[in-house]
């Protein structure tokens, strides 16, 4: 099913990103099947990360993605201890390594730290603008920059610790990194960690449970149409 430019089906679809694919592809995917050039998303995912991604669809929904960007999230992120890498994540290189076991009592105390608002740094391989340039395009090129912390606004909950893996579901304010929330994790328990695997489970008031899979944009015989909402 192909629409028009003039669409009344333009608005908002939340999306189950999968992993590997980009934020751009997946706009990419829904301007193909759609025929709409304004399509955007309140929210950017790394390509390792999966989960909601609340697209977009049409000029008069684009102008929503404030709305959106300020809304409190929710994750399941899996960090792993023991190493640092340079992105603070899966993807980057290896930095560090450790072989200090933290126990599950250093573990909880640790995670206080991340309870209602706390103070964090935006990491180097991040896409916030400093004196107009992206941080991760200095960090590709070996340049590292002062960077003022910011507040935000964090809810931890253990799931799971079987070393080197802590599992967590994470409720957070606009501005969080949950790869920095990785990091400075490691750092306090003295292992170094990174992040893992991430899935966002809501958006707002979207969660996966109102998703369809990112497999089904490019599926002629799905219609997504009944998952459209028309408003916020």
């Amino acid at each position: 099913m192909t629409f028009s430019q003039n669409s009344s089906f333009c608005g908002i679809l939340p999306v189950n990103k999968a992993v590997k694919c980009t934020s751009f592809h997946l706009v990419h995917l829904l301007r193909k099947r759609t025929q709409i050039e304004k399509i955007g998303h309140a929210g950017t995912l790394d390509p390792f990360a999966t989960g909601v991604m609340v697209m977009l669809i049409g000029r008069q929904f684009t102008r929503l993605s404030n709305q959106f960007l300020y809304a409190d999230k929710e994750y399941r992120a899996t960090i792993q201890l023991g190493q640092t890498t340079d992105t603070f994540d899966i993807d980057g290189q290896v930095l560090t390594q450790s072989d200090h076991v933290p126990s599950l009592f250093d573990l909880e105390q640790a995670l206080l730290s991340f309870q209602g608002d706390c103070l964090q740094v935006p990491p180097m391989f991040s896409a916030k603008k400093i004196a107009g340039q992206k941080l991760y395009d200095l960090a590709r090129k070996g340049i590292t920059v002062e960077r003022a912390p910011n507040q935000v606004r964090i809810h931890t909950t253990l799931i799971r610790y079987e070393y080197p893996h802590v599992e967590l579901h994470i409720v957070c304010s606009k501005g969080t990194y949950i790869r920095t929330l990785a990091y400075d994790l490691g750092e306090l328990l003295g292992s170094g960690a990174f992040l893992h695997a991430l899935s966002r489970t809501r958006s707002g008031p979207y969660s996966l449970s109102d998703c369809i899979p990112q497999e089904e944009i490019s599926n002629r015989d799905f219609d997504f149409l009944p998952f459209i909402k028309r408003t916020p």
